[in-house]
């Protein structure tokens, strides 16, 4: 085990610093290393990718995750640095550790943050490239990693790329829906960048486009992230940064073609509670609130339970799949519930926040 120093951050502004170890001492938190890597050995080549996944019991999703990973084609080498924060359920012993190209980092579940992990397993990273996967979060096929990175490699303008999601096999298909609908959207903007500051000022859509951008499956320059790490925030780290290297000047890309499967099908309380989480951190962050009334939340719910009738008929979904059906105005309303709470409820007692973000339930487990 080795303890990090603390170190206070500097002007990036100012000047190049080295902040390969930023987060790791900002954070002032205890690691122990495991792996073939783990002393960084001179032996094996300098990876151009580092794929970086934050762990804690992600099993079974993670087994699959680890094999897929394995399987990833590229024509360079790479490394997979597997970061876990108090894992009881055997998904430590998933990582195949006499693999070289693994190494395993253990912190305490006291140490984790969205953006503080990845910021340590950023600065642990030996490749050009930082890629970050979601412990559930299973990469299709063993194109996934090259069809990634592929934009990096090609465009040196663009700081960061994120790839499509589509549901596990057995998601509801309204689920489905929402997913292949959402990225589709997605792929008429394939890169981004601002050249119109005024409109990017004015226009809450295309800034909403432009900052989107989800850790479940991205991919970042690690020489950007050198000057712009993660913030240190509760929930939304991925489109904070995404918003601050488009504005910074940097290009953003999609890659319709990485594919990954990740999805949830969450109960109606757990679709409130993640609905809070976004919609508290959107205010938070970015300033502007998902559903600032209760007659709009009402009008939105109402909106959407009718989009998904219409649907259900149309591919039958009210016969093949009932009980979802029967679940989405429930769903619907939880969801708008949610998008008001977080926007409009911004002084809870710190007690109700626990008990209404899904976010912070899961990490207190």
């Amino acid at each position: 085990m080795h303890s990090v120093s603390s170190y206070r951050r500097t002007d990036f502004s100012a000047c190049w610093v080295d902040v390969t170890r930023l987060a790791l001492m900002e954070a002032q938190i205890t690691v122990r290393v495991i792996g073939a890597w783990a002393m960084k050995n001179s032996v094996h080549s300098v990876p151009l990718v580092s794929i970086i996944i934050p762990v804690k019991n992600g099993l079974p999703a993670f087994r699959s995750v680890i094999e897929m990973v394995s399987r990833q084609e590229l024509d360079a080498d790479f490394e997979v640095i597997v970061i876990d924060s108090g894992s009881k359920d055997g998904s430590k012993e998933v990582v195949p550790l006499d693999d070289p190209r693994f190494r395993l980092i253990e912190i305490s579940p006291s140490e984790f943050g969205h953006g503080k992990t990845r910021n340590l397993g950023a600065a642990e990273a030996q490749g050009e490239f930082c890629a970050f996967l979601t412990h559930d979060a299973t990469p299709v096929d063993e194109r996934w990693l090259a069809e990634l990175v592929r934009p990096l490699r090609e465009d040196p303008e663009i700081a960061g790329v994120f790839g499509r999601h589509i549901a596990y096999s057995g998601a509801s298909p309204f689920t489905r829906w929402e997913l292949e609908t959402h990225f589709e959207g997605l792929r008429l903007w394939p890169k981004v960048k601002i050249e119109d500051a005024r409109e990017y000022a004015r226009n809450l859509g295309l800034r909403q486009i432009y900052h989107f951008y989800s850790d479940n499956s991205s991919c970042l320059r690690k020489s950007v992230w050198q000057q712009i790490p993660y913030p240190d925030v509760d929930f939304a780290e991925d489109q904070l940064w995404a918003k601050q290297i488009v504005e910074a000047g940097y290009a953003k890309a999609f890659a319709w073609d990485a594919v990954v499967a990740h999805s949830h099908d969450y109960s109606i309380w757990e679709r409130l509670q993640r609905s809070y989480d976004e919609s508290r951190a959107f205010q938070r962050l970015f300033g502007y609130r998902l559903c600032e009334t209760k007659k709009l939340a009402l009008a939105r719910a109402l909106k959407t339970t009718m989009r998904d009738a219409r649907l259900a008929i149309r591919h039958r979904w009210v016969l093949s799949h009932p009980l979802a059906t029967l679940k989405m105005p429930f769903d619907n309303l939880a969801r708008q519930i949610g998008h008001y709470l977080g926007s409009t409820k911004l002084d809870l007692a710190p007690g109700h926040v626990k008990l209404l973000s899904r976010d912070k339930q899961i990490q207190a487990k």
